[in-house]
Order: C-alpha cells, then structure tokens, then sequence
C-alpha cells in the first residue's frame, strides 16, 4: 500500500483528499504545514508528496527544494489557475508534476498512480533486489539467500549468469550471450559450459531440478527466466 503526505492548508480541501485516496486504498496522512509535514516524514516512509504551493510559512517550492535535494520522494504540486511561474519553479526545483485547484479528482488519482508506478519502479531498478520464488536476489550485494534468510552461495559465474537471466525475465537468452556474461575465463569460450553452470543454478534453485520452473530450456535457443518477480 503507497503512502501518500497531503500538505494543506485549507481543511476541508485537505480532509476531502485524504478521504477520496483513502477510498482508493492508499495509506494518507495530512499536514498543514511544512514543519506538521516534516514530523511525518520522519517517523513513517512516505512515497508520494502532493504538496499545495502557497502555504503559509515554508511554502510548497521550499518543500519541493528541500526533499528533493535528499529523497527521490514523488512530489505533485497543487497550484492555482493563474500561478503559472510557480508551476515552472515548481518543476525546475524537481516536482514531477502538477494539478491546478479546481482539479478533477479522477485526473489527479491517474497522476498519482502513474507517478507511483515510475518512481517504485525506479526504485527497484536502482536497488537491483529481485524476489521470486522463495528467494531474494540482490544484485548489488551479489547475494542470494531465501526469504528465511538462509544464504545461498553463488560462485562469479554462477552469478553472472542468473544476473543476466534475471534481467531479461521473460526473454530467452542464448548459450552465446549468457557466455559472453562469464568473465572468468576458466570456463574458456565453450557455450556449452552454459549448460553446467545452469544445471548448478537450478541445483540451488528449483525444488524439481529436473522439470525447471524458474530457468527454462527453450530447444534450440538457450534459457529463459519464468519465474515471476516481485
């Protein structure tokens, strides 16, 4: 569940929001001011900001600024009709978009989820952590482990190879080009040294090695990743 922060001043504005995303199924949380707003940001993880322009004391430009100099927080800002400089300030600063008050609830909620979807898979991609099956990947750390956190050791070559299966999921991938993954030169130039090092993978990875559900032979080919990740 995305948790989303509505700085507001205006209470009826604030409090219609906040009951309208809430309907949605997002977790909401209000604040009136920067500073009722900066408490929440640091005793809960938010994901999204939408963030009124003029509010009193620290505005919405400050907050924009300030968040972005230290988050990649997605930050929509509510401005009115005619504040169409602060909208351009706004952007430059580092919003990722914005509404203008009177706005279509309908609109902004297809801004929220399109702003969510970018920025968690941003996230993601930027943490390169993998889920699937009963294992978690982390590509960064080079570890694998289970979901219990039992490590599951991986030597280079190994790890080269379930890296790049598991960033082209869903792709099939050649003997050819999974070896040009393998650095260690061991292995020498052979593409069938392909085929061991996946018999090992599925060895660590498949409750059934013999009838894979996560790496995939396609004849012919080479191999697939199928499993689905989180």
């Amino acid at each position: 569940m995305a948790h989303i922060l509505i700085i507001e001043d205006e209470p009826v504005t604030r409090s219609t929001l906040a009951s309208y995303l809430d309907a949605q199924g997002y977790a909401v949380s209000q604040a009136e001011t920067a500073e009722e707003a900066e408490r929440v940001l640091q005793t809960r993880d938010v994901d999204l900001l939408l963030v009124d322009i003029n509010l009193p004391g620290k505005d919405g430009l400050q907050i924009t600024r300030e968040q972005r100099a230290k988050s990649d927080i997605g930050i929509i800002l509510v401005t009115g009709r005619d504040d169409e400089v602060d909208r351009i300030v706004g952007l430059e600063l580092g919003a990722d978009d914005y509404v203008c008050k009177p706005f279509n609830r309908r609109e902004l909620l297809a801004r929220l989820k399109n702003l969510l979807r970018r920025t968690q898979e941003a996230r993601r991609l930027a943490r390169r952590v993998y889920t699937f099956g009963k294992f978690r990947f982390d590509v960064a750390a080079r570890h694998l482990q289970t979901v219990e956190g039992d490590s599951i050791p991986l030597t280079r070559a190994e790890f080269e190879v379930l890296d790049m299966l598991v960033g082209r999921a869903g792709e099939v991938a050649t003997r050819d080009a999974l070896m040009s993954r393998v650095t260690h030169r061991q292995y020498g130039a052979n593409p069938r040294t392909v085929d061991v090092l996946i018999r090992r993978l599925r060895s660590k990875l498949e409750e059934d090695p013999a009838n894979p559900r996560i790496i995939t032979t396609v004849h012919g080919e080479g191999y697939v990743f199928t499993a689905p990740l989180g």
